[in-house]
């Protein structure tokens, strides 16, 4: 018998999902293929060290970890990583150890970010901890100047994981500060209600346009993060 016209053979293929983030969404253990953020986004990708950030900056934007500047991707997002701004510096403080230079390469890191908040309207994907509440309010009083929206993508990870995403990638945090990492990080989800046991968060947490919470396994199935018209 021959079939319709109009039918398929093999498994029907679904549609993309595509997650336009408003509020909080909680992505974790949950699928999408996109996600898509207005033109004039600060897109902030959070994190204990060794969670990924820099792993997603890579894979969305093209950020490689050899760059030594801010990278400008094909989506046209200027794209700001810390560890960008510790090969430049490298190559003048390389010789002393990188506890005694840190502080110059936050201080480097955040005074990028203020340029590029400053310097258009296009979109911006940032690496930062967010475990730090100054750095938070710092972002987001530039992103309030700069008429924008702020927007947080972050990657929820064990510990134990994230303390093998540094050794992969041979950049492991002193332990002492990895532990404060986790001890605030797990204050932030608290807030934002991320445990079972806290209750219902804010609608509009860490005074942020949305906020992503996502896991490792549905952070790769992303296929791409696209900046559309407001």
């Amino acid at each position: 018998m021959t079939p319709p016209l109009d039918s398929t053979t093999g498994t029907p293929r679904s549609a993309p999902k595509i997650i336009t983030p408003i509020a909080l969404v909680d992505l974790r253990a949950s699928e999408a293929d996109e996600l898509r953020y207005p033109a004039t986004t600060v897109l902030v990708f959070a994190g204990v060290p060794g969670a990924g950030k820099s792993t997603a900056l890579h894979r969305f934007f093209g950020a490689g970890p050899d760059a030594d500047r801010p990278v400008h991707s094909d989506s046209g997002a200027t794209v700001l990583d810390s560890n960008h701004t510790r090969n430049r510096l490298r190559h003048r403080l390389g010789w002393a150890p990188y506890s005694l230079w840190r502080p110059l390469v936050h201080l480097a890191h955040y005074r990028a970010i203020r340029a590029a908040l400053s310097a258009g309207t296009g979109p911006v994907a940032i690496h930062d901890c967010a475990t730090f509440g100054w750095s938070r309010r710092l972002i987001i009083r530039w992103t309030t100047a700069g008429s924008r929206q702020l927007h947080m993508v972050l990657i929820d990870v064990p510990a134990d994981q994230a303390r093998h995403g540094q050794i992969s990638r041979g950049r492991r945090v002193n332990g002492l500060a990895f532990t404060g990492h986790c001890r605030r990080w797990e204050a932030l989800m608290d807030t934002l209600g991320a445990r079972e046991t806290v209750a219902a968060p804010n609608p509009r947490p860490l005074d942020a346009a949305s906020v992503v919470l996502i896991d490792r396994p549905t952070l790769r199935a992303v296929s791409r993060i696209t900046f559309d018209a407001v």
